[in-house]
């Protein structure tokens, strides 16, 4: 792992971008809906604070366009652990978790682990920590 700082077209818009799509094409609300990761497809495509988000469905879509801040990702869509640590790092769609109906997502399975140890108390610094991280171009991959 090491950390590379990314260009402005990695941040468009709020979220964490690739390939010009927040969260890597992966649905929003299928993560708080079907509890696991949904690829979108881009013929189901919303924007929300300068970033596009893709959805499996125009039912998705309307659902994340009627309430966006119940369904966008904590922390830009970036590792919500690592923001705890006070850095940005890429996240895998399959490392997720839903906590008071918000979605968090993680490094990989393993940094999942060790989130799920503590969670509250991660929340909690990640919170804390956000103001600062959010503005920094370097990521860790």
């Amino acid at each position: 792992m090491a950390f590379i700082v990314l260009s402005a077209r990695a941040f468009a818009g709020e979220f964490y971008e690739t390939e010009g799509v927040a969260i890597q094409g992966y649905d929003p609300v299928g993560y708080v809906t079907d509890s696991k990761p949904v690829k979108g497809s881009a013929a189901f495509s919303s924007t929300y604070k300068g970033s596009t988000f893709h959805f499996a469905s125009a039912a998705s879509r309307d659902m994340f366009n009627a309430n966006p801040q119940k369904f966008a990702p904590q922390y830009g869509g970036f590792c919500a652990f690592g923001v705890s640590r006070g850095y940005k790092a890429v996240t895998s769609p399959d490392a997720f978790t839903i906590v008071d109906g918000k979605l968090y997502l993680n490094y990989n399975t393993e940094v999942q682990g060790m989130w799920r140890k503590d969670q509250p108390a991660y929340i909690r610094k990640a919170d804390e920590n956000w103001s600062g991280v959010e503005k920094t171009t370097k990521v860790l991959r």
